[in-house]
């Protein structure tokens, strides 16, 4: 198993540098910095309004930070519109799945295929020979993916008649099939049981760990952060409250404060 690495480590393979969010006067975000190394799976959390959703859109170029800079390998992806982030290696899921609900489980997952695809209208509507071997390995990426994910006896169901949980793991093929450098879990386990609160748990690992994906995870689920991430960043009203190993947050006082309630309303 990949050993997760300090967040201070030189050379971090994403690096949030003091990021501020204010929305119409409301600072949603305040000054926020911290690393992420390659292997690792980093847990975000905190409570209610804490600004964890906030930071997870800054990630992912849904909002621009009023100050500051988040950088890929070095590089600033602020310039970069969303729907060109995955180009650079960045996938993502959502709180509430953002499938095409009138589409099978294969053409959803190779959606997320496609920005690895150099293929145009023209050359696809002449079906250039390079189009069609380019088509097959796509084809055997969903399919290896699907299979990866136990997903291959859905393939050919329409999404919105799967259940929930089912739904949650094909978005997950989807943002595999984009061969992130970095995945981001928006509240993976919302909706599920304990068990499949387990399985992910497992998934998740599994996913860093066979295919090499620097995980962040944005959850609720304290149980599953603490025994899935290598570190854990707290955040409350904006601002980073701790940051260590699952073990260390846990302990922190201020985390068990704002996080978890007091000892005395335990």
């Amino acid at each position: 198993m990949m050993q997760a690495q300090s967040s201070s480590s030189a050379s971090p393979l994403l690096a949030v540098r003091d990021v501020s969010v204010v929305f119409g006067g409301i600072v949603a975000l305040n000054g926020i910095s911290f690393n992420m190394q390659k292997g690792q799976i980093l847990g975000l959390i905190g409570p209610n309004g804490a600004g964890k959703t906030t930071l997870f859109n800054c990630l992912s170029r849904l909002y621009q930070p009023s100050k500051g800079d988040i950088l890929l390998e070095g590089e600033s992806i602020l310039t970069r519109p969303p729907h060109r982030i995955a180009e650079i290696g960045i996938g993502r899921t959502f709180q509430n799945v953002a499938l095409f609900p009138n589409m099978s489980v294969i053409d959803n997952v190779r959606v997320g295929a496609h920005c690895r695809t150099n293929s145009d209208i023209v050359s696809d509507s002449l079906r250039m020979p390079w189009i069609r071997s380019t088509e097959k390995a796509l084809n055997k990426k969903v399919d290896d993916i699907l299979g990866y994910l136990d997903l291959r006896s859905v393939g050919h169901t329409t999404v919105s008649g799967l259940p929930f949980g089912t739904q949650k793991r094909v978005e997950l093929a989807r943002a595999l099939a984009a061969e992130p450098k970095i995945l981001l879990l928006d509240e993976p386990a919302g909706g599920l049981n304990h068990e499949e609160v387990y399985i992910l748990g497992d998934l998740i690992r599994r996913i860093r760990d066979d295919r090499g994906i620097t995980v962040l995870l944005v959850e609720h689920h304290m149980g599953m952060v603490m025994s899935t991430a290598d570190y854990v960043v707290a955040l409350n009203f904006g601002r980073k409250l701790a940051e260590g190993t699952p073990t260390q947050v846990q302990n922190d006082p201020d985390v068990i404060k704002a996080y978890l309630g007091s000892k005395d309303e335990q």
